[in-house]
């Protein structure tokens, strides 16, 4: 199912950058929450929500239900109207030089005279928390959106197809890990040409992709390019309790 019509712009794949932090869906205590960070790095989401929008949840046959951040202490959590099975954001992380010495600072290249590179990034988020009757679809808000291709599978280890769109089009070259979270620093695999890499599901629990895509700068005087991170994240459920 297509929620979005927006043809892909021309794009200029540029290397990725390593450990690229992101935002995805996590359970904490019953609610779900955005994420923000790698590895088991959980930054300080709080301080980013006023940069969160586009937060948006569906039920299980994709019709919208509503959605709203709350600060819950040092968390930033979700609350939806009614039990969501698919449920997005969108975090605008703004722009950064990067130092000579490895340092970030938030500011466009026009106002770092040695900045050795200039990007505005950007963070997307899907999440899969409940079955779903129909395929999951392309979120006009995510400009950069992992796709699994087929239903879930049941057990870690089964091979798992996805796609990579970039404004609505499967992007080749976009890099993905397989579990941003327990394996940071995997090998990057890039997209084939109709967008898709397949990984076997690394985890009995919480999975979570990242994909990462860089776009040609419409600014340069002040960025270099942009950079697009996505995750998808979803759940396989444990063997019963005995």
């Amino acid at each position: 199912m297509l929620l979005s019509t927006a043809a892909v712009s021309a794009g200029i794949l540029a290397p990725a950058l390593a450990n690229a932090h992101g935002i995805w869906f996590a359970q904490r205590a019953k609610q779900i929450a955005i994420i923000y960070g790698i590895g088991a790095d959980d930054l300080e989401a709080v301080k980013r929500q006023p940069n969160m929008e586009n937060v948006q949840a569906w039920d299980a046959d994709l019709n919208p239900i509503g959605a709203q951040l709350r600060t819950n202490g040092s968390l930033v959590v979700v609350d939806t109207d009614a039990p969501p099975a698919l449920v997005s954001a969108v975090l605008q992380n703004g722009t950064w030089s990067k130092l000579p010495d490895g340092e970030f600072v938030k500011k466009p290249k026009d106002e770092v005279p040695n900045a050795v590179k200039s990007e505005t990034t950007v963070k997307y988020a899907t999440t899969i928390q409940g079955t779903l009757t129909k395929p999951v679809p392309l979120i006009p808000s995510q400009l950069l959106q992992i796709v699994p291709v087929g239903a879930l599978p049941a057990k870690l280890g089964t091979p798992m197809t996805y796609k990579v769109y970039f404004k609505g089009k499967p992007v080749s070259g976009a890099t993905v890990i397989n579990d941003m979270v327990n394996d940071p620093d995997a090998a990057e695999i890039a997209t084939k040409a109709d967008g898709t890499v397949t990984f076997p599901v690394r985890n009995q629990g919480l999975n979570v992709l990242r994909a990462v895509y860089v776009s040609p700068t419409d600014q340069p005087t002040k960025i270099d390019h942009y950079e697009h991170t996505a995750t998808l994240s979803f759940t396989l459920p444990h063997a019963p309790e005995k």
